[in-house]
């Protein structure tokens, strides 16, 4: 995965990321208060050689000789500070009901580097019990140290321990750290966090991103279409003009006239010499939008001047005479059944330059009628003439589409982003293939626009125009100009 792809699964799942973050923080919280309170002081003392330890002859070697003894206990004495004896010693003296193995476990003693000084740190439950198990385990200590220099805990040996700075009461607990536990806990829930992400990122195999598209299928993006809720009112076409449009309820869809214009510079881009002129409009299932891409379409194309004829090609859902308002009728199957002429069935919208057929009666035989001789001589007339736009079934419940596609110079597979997955896009494909019928691209449908899931999606839709994260692999596309 590429850096873009790691700050796409973080925009897309963001929320989902910081509310683990924000539990594992909560969670350490928690977790400290349940804890016991413990309180640490400290005393220390410093371990000295008696004067008549060492008798070189001079007071400065004497100091030398005495120093060099101390250090070489010193270390010793640190261990010595953590045995069994002082401990019983300190429970004897404090009265405590504990075992000397659990006592010492309450107390640590440590030498500083280079130094003679020996400091010992106590925890207890309490500020004042921690001061005084400091205090009298400094005086364990010495009275052990005697005991083993001189064999008697209150006579002074060759070295001895001298304390040097009495405990102090604590003012706060030292146990729990609640801010290291919460930066523990927030650490945790951010690595967990992530992982949950890059899970969510690996497993998910829906449409999110035009280069996993590309990278899964090997087809080109051909089109990415903005999602628009006002498209499911009633009023679901493009004007013929190519001008803003504006529904009867004041949605601008700007941006979905502008996709579907950057389709149709994609598909003259396709072979310059010789663009594409009969289209198959499919989908890998039902709902994908495939109908209104397939009309919008055709109204993009009228709209720049050229001839074009949308024909109904699903026999079975027909649905272009309700998008456009046009009455129910003659339509495709009465000329393939030799009942109508296309120049009875054929109905023009809004200008000269777009004719429509819709589908006519349901007949009983959709695949072979739309896989006959006569459809197959009924594209190529019109296709002379005009550009043909077919909007066909779904290609994985029915062959109607690869049936289809095979008479035409390629069909444009509508998909919808998060909700096909890819195992239906490539089956999808594969049905085309099989046909031996040729895909001319992929047109992602309901891109979102806003909220999580645009993050997941190379391009960041802004006010009425859009801009591109990285330069497109399926060719030049039309864009807004920006501001």
């Amino acid at each position: 995965m590429e850096l873009r792809e790691y700050l796409r699964v973080f925009r897309a799942h963001w929320l989902g990321i910081v509310s683990i973050t924000v539990l594992g923080v909560i969670a350490a919280f928690g977790w400290t208060l349940l804890q016991p309170k413990v309180y640490s002081a400290d005393a220390s003392a410093i371990v000295q050689a008696s004067v008549g330890a060492v008798d070189t002859g001079t007071e400065v070697s004497n100091a030398v000789s005495g120093n060099n003894l101390a250090t070489g206990r010193v270390k010793t004495y640190a261990v010595v500070g953590v045995s069994r004896p002082v401990a019983e010693r300190v429970i004897a003296q404090l009265g405590l009901q504990i075992s000397a193995a659990d006592l010492v476990r309450q107390v640590t003693v440590s030498n500083a580097v280079d130094t003679l000084t020996l400091k010992v740190t106590a925890g207890a439950s309490t500020p004042e019990k921690a001061r005084a198990l400091a205090e009298a385990w400094v005086g364990s200590m010495s009275a052990e140290v005697n005991r083993i220099e001189s064999g008697d805990a209150n006579t002074k040996g060759a070295v001895y321990l001298t304390p040097i700075d009495s405990a102090v009461l604590p003012e706060a607990p030292s146990s729990p750290n609640t801010s290291l536990a919460l930066a523990l806990g927030g650490l945790v829930g951010l690595a967990i966090a992530i992982g949950y992400g890059l899970l969510r990122y690996t497993l998910d195999r829906r449409l999110r991103t035009v280069e996993q598209v590309e990278r899964e299928t090997g087809k080109a993006v051909v089109g990415t279409i903005p999602d628009e809720s006002a498209l499911t009112s009633e009023n679901r076409l493009l004007p013929l003009d190519g001008g803003d449009v504006r529904l009867h309820d004041g949605a601008d869809l700007h941006l979905f006239g502008e996709s579907l214009r950057e389709l149709r510079t994609n598909l003259q881009y396709m072979d310059v010499d010789n663009p594409p002129r009969v289209i198959v409009v499919t989908s890998p299932l039902p709902g994908d939008g495939k109908t209104t891409i397939a009309t919008n379409l055709a109204v993009t194309l009228a709209s720049n001047g050229q001839p074009v004829v949308l024909i109904d090609g699903d026999l079975r859902r027909p649905m272009v005479d309700a998008v456009f308002g046009l009455p129910r009728g003659a339509g495709l199957s009465d000329v393939l059944a030799g009942r109508a002429t296309i120049a009875d069935v054929a109905q023009r919208f809004g200008t000269e330059q777009l004719l429509v057929i819709t589908a006519g009666k349901v007949p009983p035989n959709p695949s072979e009628m739309l896989g006959s001789a006569r459809m197959r001589e009924l594209l190529d007339s019109i296709a002379r003439e005009a550009v043909v736009v077919i909007d066909a079934p779904p290609l994985i419940p029915v062959t109607d589409a690869a049936v289809l596609a095979h008479s035409a110079d390629g069909a444009i597979i509508v998909s919808t982003v998060g909700s096909t997955t890819y195992d239906a896009l490539n089956k999808a494909l594969l049905n085309l293939e099989r046909a031996g019928a040729r895909a001319l691209g992929v047109v992602l449908n309901r891109v979102p626009t806003r909220g999580h899931g645009s993050a997941y999606y190379g391009y960041r839709y802004q006010g009425k125009h859009y801009r591109q994260d990285a330069p497109d692999p399926a060719g030049p596309r039309e864009t807004a100009p920006t501001r």
